[in-house]
């Protein structure tokens, strides 16, 4: 519809889907209705409801389309709704699923090189290092089938076909023997490595930064900043890594002391919905304990990366959550201040949350490091965020009552 057209509704929706990451395919003049698609998945579930509770004066009606899409129509309340054969309609969106980079099908990099070609062969593993490409064979390399990352293949190829070697580019839907859950798991291992010499480096940065010239830091900072932007790009499922050195970023960046905060009154946060980010680790589990011991009676806790799609939860241990980390305290910490909870035994938890999730070695406590690996390990298995929450829970239990009796 030509933007002169469009009436105050009409840009409203269509602002409210932009920020829901909607892309707009086609747009085809109507006055009274318009389609609107989403991924048949759990996001796309999340987005009807949002859409259903907004208010924008809609009649809506909506099908399950071929999978893996949603296709919605919506007309402005005051027109009646026409579902009739042939009827046009005036603008098309699609939702991304909520791992935007899960594809229908991965690439497949085979090539060899004459063995006197050195130089040749550590420039085409740099090259494949930088592009996110992982090894599932000695001279097979994988990659998500998509549009950029096809290109990249392509032109390796043919440098490698340059180099006087052999190449050969396969697209595959499955691989033998190798799972998307496997594959999957297999690129964020990778990027986990890949972070962890950033959170290496911010350790040593956040150490150091009193002692360090103010220009000197502000150089540093940069350079790990734009190495964390590096490994972003492909970060291709967003592995729970890269949001934790997003928060590690902010602290280096942020006051080292946190600002003083008003304590908050816990019959304020009773039967509330928490968010947190996917695969619960240390201190997301902690927090979430926390909240269901000392804060909110009846909790509901969900797990998203963005909470875009939840306008009224609490987000936790989530970048630039009101419970999140702030100067030097982990979430754990925030919370325990923000509500005034004096338990010592709560404390001590604290502490040991606080040594395993930053790894400072702040209090010296080395007690929740074997429950944060557990937790790894469960994640690895396969275990649903829910049940890793659980028996998370059940472990945190059992350490608070071994407090208790000390």
């Amino acid at each position: 519809m030509p933007a002169n057209n469009l009436s105050a509704f009409d840009c409203r929706l269509s602002n409210l889907l932009h920020c829901w990451g909607a892309v707009e395919l086609l747009m085809v003049c109507s006055s009274f209705s318009f389609w609107f698609a989403c991924t048949a998945a759990p996001k796309g579930s999340l987005i009807l409801t949002s859409v259903v509770a907004t208010p924008l004066d809609l009649c809506m009606i909506f099908v399950l389309y071929h999978p893996p899409w949603i296709l919605l129509r919506f007309s402005k309340s005051k027109h009646r709704l026409d579902v009739s054969a042939n009827t046009i309609c005036n603008t098309y969106y699609i939702i991304q699923h909520e791992n935007a980079m899960m594809p229908n099908s991965w690439l497949l990099l085979l090539f060899s090189l004459p063995t006197n070609r050195n130089t040749e062969r550590v420039a085409v593993w740099r090259r494949l290092k930088k592009l996110g490409a992982i090894q599932i064979t000695t001279s097979t390399y994988l990659l998500p089938d998509q549009p950029a990352q096809y290109e990249q293949f392509q032109w390796l190829a043919q440098q490698i076909r340059d180099y006087g070697g052999d190449s050969t580019l396969v697209r595959a839907r499955e691989i033998e023997g190798l799972t998307m859950e496997k594959i999957v798991a297999m690129f964020n291992d990778a990027r986990a490595e890949d972070y962890a010499e950033v959170r290496t480096s911010l350790h040593k940065f956040i150490t150091r930064k009193r002692t360090r010239d103010a220009e000197g830091a502000v150089r540093e900072l940069e350079r790990l900043t734009h190495q964390f932007r590096e490994i972003r790009k492909i970060d291709f499922f967003d592995s729970p890594r890269g949001h934790d050195i997003a928060m590690l970023l902010r602290r280096a960046t942020g006051p080292r002391r946190a600002p003083q905060l008003q304590t908050l009154d816990v019959k304020q946060f009773q039967r509330k919905t928490w968010l947190t980010r996917p695969r619960p680790e240390i201190d997301r589990v902690g927090s979430a304990w926390l909240i269901a011991r000392c804060i909110d009676r009846k909790p509901k806790f969900v797990f998203a990366s963005d909470g875009a799609a939840f306008p009224s939860v609490i987000p936790f241990d989530m970048l630039d959550a009101e419970f999140s980390h702030h100067g030097n305290c982990c979430t754990f910490e925030t919370l325990v201040r923000r509500f005034a909870i004096s338990d010592k035994s709560i404390g001590k938890i604290g502490e040991m949350i606080h040594d395993a999730d930053l790894d400072d070695a702040r209090f010296q406590r080395v007690e929740a490091v074997g429950i944060d690996r557990v937790l790894k390990g469960w994640a690895k298995q396969g275990l649903s965020d829910r049940e890793i929450l659980r028996r998370g829970f059940e472990c945190f239990d059992a350490l608070y009552a071994f407090l208790q009796r000390r």
